[in-house]
């Protein structure tokens, strides 16, 4: 998941990620690296599974409860 501080989207969105997936996952904040900056800054929130974007600003528990089971 790529946050950035101070970001209230980002807030509303990890805690639906740690609901759902409890320790297990990946916080980057993107302040301060310009090349995450580049990347991300404009889509913040970001959640991606294996790589790949799933979810951008808004996080639903349960969509992403079948993006996780749809990968096993």
């Amino acid at each position: 998941m790529f946050v950035a501080e101070g970001c209230p989207l980002c807030e509303r969105a990890l805690e639906v990620v740690e609901q759902v997936c409890g320790g297990d996952f990946e916080r980057v904040d993107i302040g301060g690296d310009p090349v995450l900056e580049a990347a991300y800054r404009e889509w913040i929130p970001v959640v991606e599974i294996d790589g790949e974007r799933a979810f951008t600003y808004f996080v639903q528990a349960e969509a992403l409860r079948r993006r996780l089971q749809a990968r096993r």
